[in-house]
């Protein structure tokens, strides 16, 4: 794996193992906010005004942290104002490639870059980061705002409300503390969970975090069979969150990743709210499993060293969820 050391594409891992062998992922460089008036945000410089053309989208469709930002840009009605460009799903030695001759892939109309890499150097020559996405590129400043999916799915929850005018709210005021707590617990377990079972390097490493995942799995199962979200009866970010997991765990963390203790669909209440939020509007046109079991099984080739990519399994997201008739006390 390469990362940008000063600028430089060096041969180096972006995330670092620890003397046990556990999985670290490494923080993301650039912090900065759009917001309605372009006031400064919670974190970096200000100057960045929610307005209609102005922002560009990096991303992957085998990610599941790009996948949250395409969410948010359909849930919130930004694809008009947010454009986008796909990248190819297999990642060799430039990183994520920026090419249209996969299909679903786009290319960079905005910068005419070949890579991601190219991207944050092109924010900043002496960079040092993982070339990561999602990318939320200004092209007035040409500069990347943020590389943060979880900030940048916020900006999108609302900074561009006055333009669209679509208030929807999946992080209301009122739910914000229990939206975090969640949050917290499904990102160490879950989402960077299955990471740090895929690539542990050591039988002690494994174990700890495959335990931790299903134990969190087993929890969300229980809070699923009383109400119908992770937060009652009302979808907020902390299910568009979980959902890029979930619609991944049997197509590739299973067998990929070696999730293997039990599948999603051996738990009927998470496998029933996936496919709720599969078949929300707008949604199953974000998921494409061509690109996320091409990545997968065919760039990590740590982890699967012929990248063969199967051919299975054939999954039925459409298939009726009867989540309507859940409700929440």
């Amino acid at each position: 794996m390469k990362t940008l050391i000063d600028g430089a594409w060096v041969d180096r891992s972006a995330e670092v193992q620890s003397t046990d062998g556990s999985f670290i992922r490494k923080d993301t460089a650039f912090r900065n906010w759009i917001t309605a008036d372009g006031a400064p945000g919670p974190s970096g410089d200000g100057g960045f005004k929610a307005e209609s053309g102005r922002y560009h989208l990096y991303v992957s469709y085998a990610c599941p942290w790009a996948h949250r930002t395409l969410i948010f840009r359909e849930l919130k009605g930004l694809e008009a104002h947010v454009s986008v460009s796909v990248v190819h799903p297999l990642m060799y030695e430039m990183g994520w490639e920026l090419t249209d001759t996969y299909p679903g892939a786009t290319g960079d109309p905005v910068l005419g870059k070949v890579a991601i890499y190219e991207i944050y150097l092109a924010a900043d020559p002496k960079v040092t980061s993982r070339a990561s996405v999602p990318v939320l590129w200004d092209k007035q400043q040409n500069t990347i705002v943020s590389n943060e999916s979880s900030e940048i799915v916020r900006m999108l929850n609302s900074a561009f409300d006055g333009l669209t005018g679509n208030t929807a709210d999946y992080y209301p005021v009122d739910l914000r503390l229990e939206i975090d707590a969640i949050n917290d617990g499904i990102y160490n377990n879950v989402n960077n969970g299955v990471y740090k079972t895929g690539f542990a390097k050591s039988q002690e490493a494994y174990d700890r975090s495959v335990a931790a995942l299903f134990a969190q799995l087993d929890t969300l199962e229980e809070c699923l069979s009383g109400q119908r979200y992770l937060v009652g009866d009302r979808i907020t970010e902390a299910d568009w969150r979980l959902f890029p997991t979930l619609v991944r765990f049997d197509p590739v963390y299973v067998g990929h990743f070696k999730c293997n203790i039990r599948q999603l669909v051996d738990y009927p209440n998470l496998w029933a709210y996936t496919r709720e939020l599969y078949q929300y509007p707008g949604i199953k046109e974000t998921v494409n499993f061509d690109h996320i079991r091409s990545h997968y099984y065919g760039s990590h080739e740590s982890v699967n060293p012929t990248r063969i990519v199967p051919a299975g399994p054939l999954i039925d997201f459409d298939e009726p969820h009867g989540r309507e008739y859940i409700a929440s006390e």
